[in-house]
């Protein structure tokens, strides 16, 4: 899932977004919705929110006319065409778009998605012609988390919080993405325990925010708490094991603390768990 080499120099890591997409369960409770990204890759076959790395077409100039205003504190030029990367991302490999106004219908999304996929057109096109825009006001940060130095590839990744109208559905798109789903963060943390399914710490530490939330509205008050300082975990020797450690543990550069929970992750087999520093 990760190549880890503690002699890495380290590359400079590029621009990326992740919208993390939650909505009220119709029983009560939290949902967020997942995807599981495909083998081969970075994070080849992890369960992840949808997103990616910011594409030089998500900082044209036209966008302006298309999208409502950011909200603060990422309300800059650079995290502007972030927002609209996590959205168009959204859309590829999720079917979900946040839009200003009444949602499209799951086949609409499904339509612009096979459009903009075969390269018959642009999001940015689609939405000109549809008079509408992308509802980048929707989108509340949440974190901000750096691929270590000793990763191959490296990623700038700000996650954004977006609750999902009900008629969001959702759909992975079958070549980056190979399945998704509804779930409780509770669930899908429960999910990694037992080995059913694979999370990289900055997932796993999201699901854990979000769990403590009882339902959207809870959610949006943790990020509007949350510390947006970049998070860069640091690969450590653990024993005869290997750990990611992250801002607040004792072996981190950063004495303090940015992200609620244990200040590790330690690598049991193939997955990283949380763990407290020793």
């Amino acid at each position: 899932m990760l190549d880890l080499d503690a002699n890495r120099a380290g590359v400079t890591p590029k621009d990326a977004a992740t919208l993390v997409v939650v909505r009220d369960a119709p029983g009560g409770g939290l949902e967020v919705f997942c995807v599981e990204r495909q083998k081969v890759g970075f994070l080849g076959g992890a369960i992840v929110f949808p997103g990616g790395k910011l594409d030089p077409s998500d900082v044209d100039p036209a966008w302006a006319a298309r999208t409502t205003t950011p909200r603060a504190p990422w309300t800059d030029a650079a995290s502007h065409g972030l927002a609209v990367a996590a959205c168009r991302e959204a859309l590829e490999e999720a079917a979900i778009l946040p839009l200003a106004g009444t949602p499209l219908a799951h086949a609409e999304l499904l339509d612009w998605r096979a459009r903009v996929a075969r390269k018959e057109t642009t999001l940015l096109a689609l939405l000109g012609e549809a008079g509408r825009a992308l509802d980048l006001g929707a989108l509340v940060p949440f974190a901000r988390w750096i691929t270590p130095v000793a990763e191959a590839r490296r990623y700038d990744t700000r996650f954004y919080l977006f609750v999902a109208h009900a008629t969001l559905t959702g759909a992975h798109d079958d070549h980056e993405t190979t399945a998704s789903f509804w779930a409780p963060p509770a669930e899908v943390l429960r999910r990694f325990l037992a080995a059913e399914l694979q999370l990289a710490p900055p997932t796993h530490r999201t699901l854990e925010i979000l769990a403590t939330a009882a339902d959207v509205a809870g959610a949006v008050g943790l990020a509007a708490e949350a510390c947006l300082d970049p998070i860069c975990p640091r690969l450590v020797t653990a024993g005869e094991g290997v750990a990611l450690v992250l801002p607040g543990d004792p072996e981190h550069d950063v004495k303090e603390p940015r992200s609620p929970g244990k200040s590790r992750y330690v690598l049991r087999g193939d997955r990283f768990l949380p763990e407290d520093a020793p």
